[in-house]
Parts: structure tokens; C-alpha cells; sequence
């Protein structure tokens, strides 16, 4: 192996690993893990560079789907969240109990 892509590979490794720890414990710091995922980014563009400069070969991450929602679920969920928001202004109300009969 190549010293640039095993050492990029070994820069890679440690950033995935410091992020399954910010992001796999029972409390998550948004900070944390906002950090470590940067780090992880970095450390893929890093390894990719360093494959692409030693093979000539492309992103091998190019092809991994993007985690979580589209764009659309996205913006029709947060109008929901905004319609319901504005129905609940008031103290919500109580229901009684139907009778038994």
C-alpha cells in the first residue's frame, strides 16, 4: 500500500472512531458530534485524494446515499409542525370521560 493512502486510511479510521463515540453514547453533544462528523468528512476527502493521486481512481465514496430525509418529506413536515403550532395557542383541552351505559 501506498505510505499516503495507508497513512490517509489510518487518519480515516481514528476520525470514524472518535465519531461512533461522540454520536453512540446515551447523551449526544450536537457539538461533538457536529465536530467529529467534520473530522470524518475531512479524513474521507483526504483518503479519497489520496487514492485518486496514487491510482487515478474516483471518490470510492461517491455512490453512498445521503442518511435521512428528502428535501420535500423535510419541508412538508415542518408546515405539519407549523399547522399544528398554531392550532394549539391555547391550554389544550381536557376531554371527559364518555358514560358507561
Amino acid at each position: 500500500m501506498s505510505k499516503k493512502i495507508d497513512a490517509a486510511l489510518k487518519d480515516l479510521k481514528k476520525a470514524l472512531t472518535k465519531h461512533a463515540e461522540a454520536v453512540g453514547g446515551s447523551a449526544v453533544s450536537l457539538k461533538k458530534a457536529q465536530r467529529a462528523g467534520a473530522k470524518v468528512a475531512a479524513a474521507a476527502t483526504a483518503y479519497a485524494e489520496a487514492v485518486h493521486a496514487k491510482s487515478g481512481m474516483g471518490n470510492p465514496f461517491d455512490d453512498m446515499v445521503q442518511p435521512g430525509l428528502d428535501g420535500g418529506t423535510l419541508a412538508s413536515l415542518a408546515a405539519e409542525r407549523d399547522a399544528i403550532k398554531q392550532h394549539l395557542t391555547g391550554p389544550i383541552p381536557i376531554q371527559e370521560k364518555a358514560a358507561v351505559g
